[in-house]
């Protein structure tokens, strides 16, 4: 795409297009039509992170393309929620990339330099939360932080979160998962200074109500500084960690 803006602003230079014709094509340029999706190759220089592809409902041939076209523009991509079956066939298209499994994720990073801005620690409240955590992660180190798990810490057994005290003040944002009661967020939101995001998940039993329960719990936290994303997102509660740390939080190459 570089290359195109490049020949776009050569032909203005030498009179062979108006700006307004060169303007125009930019704007065509940001968008990449595969058919069945409409990339925006933009988002990358807009946002911070290049589009992501969600797996869930697309063939494994159209998962394919757009993984193929992200690649391409960007040196990377992710695909989350991907079916194994998908993902066997990505894998095989696509040699190089990797299957997170238990986060229903594929990832592939071809760039050569890599500037990693602030930490981040996703704090799982059960093993049954694990696949919502990774996630959270997985999209955290994607968009461009550190992240780091801190597994099975549930209130359940509070001296398992505790302990670990000083890793929650280290980090410049907490994503927090829980499912049953939902109880974990505003326990740690009470901790400590760091914004948290609450990640309430669909582990529980029948009056869990898929993760309702948890979800208002959290909404209806008493502690200040949790904010909630929605059921089983750990993609949006990664994606606004890395965010926050990168305001916030020191670089690393």
């Amino acid at each position: 795409m570089i290359q195109d803006v490049q020949s776009l602003f050569a032909a203005v230079e030498r009179g062979e297009l108006s700006a307004e014709t060169a303007f125009a094509r930019l704007q065509g340029l940001a968008v990449r039509d595969l058919g069945h999706t409409r990339l925006d190759t933009d988002r990358e220089a807009r946002c911070g992170a290049p589009e992501v592809v969600f797996g869930a409902g697309k063939t494994p041939a159209q998962t394919i393309e757009v993984s193929r076209a992200l690649l391409e523009a960007h040196g990377r991509f992710l695909a989350t929620r991907v079916p194994r079956e998908t993902a066997i066939a990505l894998l095989a298209a696509i040699p190089d990339a990797v299957h997170h499994e238990r986060a229903s994720c594929v990832t592939a990073d071809r760039r050569e330099k890599v500037v990693v801005r602030g930490r981040i620690l996703v704090v799982s409240a059960g093993t049954s939360d694990e696949p919502v955590a990774d996630e959270a992660a997985i999209t955290a180190r994607f968009v461009g932080a550190r992240a780091d798990v801190l597994r099975d810490v549930g209130v359940a057994g509070l001296h398992r979160l505790l302990a670990h005290q000083d890793d929650l003040r280290a980090a410049d944002a907490l994503v927090v998962v829980a499912g049953m009661e939902g109880a974990l967020p505003s326990v740690v939101g009470g901790l400590t200074d760091v914004p948290v995001i609450a990640v309430p998940t669909s582990v529980g039993y029948g009056a869990s109500f898929g993760g309702l329960a948890a979800l208002l719990a959290m909404l209806n936290s008493c502690a200040a500084g949790v904010t909630v994303v929605n059921i089983d997102n750990g993609f949006g509660a990664g994606f606004a960690a890395a965010r926050i740390a990168a305001r916030t939080g020191s670089s690393q190459r």
